[in-house]
């Protein structure tokens, strides 16, 4: 399975700090948001990923991530000239993508909480041995901002609106699916919505429609951080800065992911420790030691 981080956008709700400044290379607290994301698809076990973002960002997110070699990782970077929806990034990712299947994660998103990654595998894992698509429903308070999934009285997936005035369920869908090797074919036959985008919605209920979309619903053990407003950027870097401070152990650390799947070794990860002369290389160096 490969992995496309969407990381696009303007950025026009965090203005003015991202007028000259992509919103996913933003810190959250200790580490560009991007790494939250990128963080997701290698505990599923992703080694190939592809960056996808505007033609005035795209540079950033090179520069940060280079070939993913440091992680023993291939990374790729492609543009989205414009904002044509979510589900274009399969189209502008056909060429990488390449018959295999897929994971999608949006730039601004974070998870954080016990067993995610058995969960992310367990997602990888369906789509290899029975292909359709994996998602994932969020409680929220007030879903009308997000897709929205509805369910019968016995638990069966209905429907996915976006976005509606009256959802039928508080159950949101966060920027995070699986999918099998169709998905190319099936965004190339979704027809643009009213704003003129081809939207992820409208895929996942093409899934549905084939009877092969699954969603499997997130417990309120889990954290889904907004990154979209001021405050949402300060109370997401407030809860990583606390979970770090009070475990010892810190969130999204992709040196420290990398490691642990075994696709660098200690000597690697000393070496990357010893380029951070802050208390990032003292946990990375710490991990090294500890783990080694």
């Amino acid at each position: 399975m490969k992995g496309i981080i969407l990381a696009g956008g303007s950025g026009t709700r965090l203005y003015p700090i991202t007028k000259s400044v992509s919103k996913q290379i933003l810190p959250l607290y200790d580490k560009p948001m991007v790494y939250y994301p990128l963080s997701v698809l290698m505990l599923s076990g992703i080694r190939e990923v592809l960056v996808i973002s505007t033609p005035r960002d795209i540079n950033l997110f090179k520069e940060l991530l280079g070939d993913g070699s440091f992680l023993g990782m291939r990374i790729e970077y492609a543009v989205q000239d414009k904002p044509r929806g979510l589900a274009d990034a399969f189209i502008v990712g056909e060429k990488f993508i390449a018959g295999d299947s897929v994971s999608l994660i949006l730039g601004d998103n974070v998870f954080y909480g016990q067993s995610f990654t058995s969960t992310l595998k367990r997602a990888s894992e369906k789509i290899a041995k029975d292909g359709g698509a994996v998602i994932f429903g969020y409680y929220v308070k007030d879903p009308t901002a997000y897709g929205v999934v509805e369910f019968s009285k016995d638990g069966r997936v209905l429907g996915i609106e976006e976005k509606p005035s009256k959802p039928k369920s508080n159950y949101a869908v966060p920027g995070l699916y699986f999918y099998d090797a169709s998905v190319v074919e099936k965004a190339k036959a979704v027809k643009p919505s009213a704003r003129g985008e081809i939207e992820i919605t409208d895929l996942n209920n093409s899934y549905l429609a084939s009877g092969s979309l699954n969603v499997e619903l997130l417990g309120r053990g889990m954290a889904w951080l907004d990154t979209g407003t001021y405050d949402g950027l300060l109370e997401a870097s407030n809860f990583i800065a606390t979970i770090q401070k009070r475990q010892g152990m810190y969130v999204s650390c992709i040196e420290e992911i990398a490691f642990s799947n075994g696709w660098i070794s200690k000597d690697d990860l000393l070496k990357l420790a010893a380029g951070y002369k802050t208390s990032y290389g003292e946990y990375l160096r710490y991990i090294a030691e500890q783990r080694g």
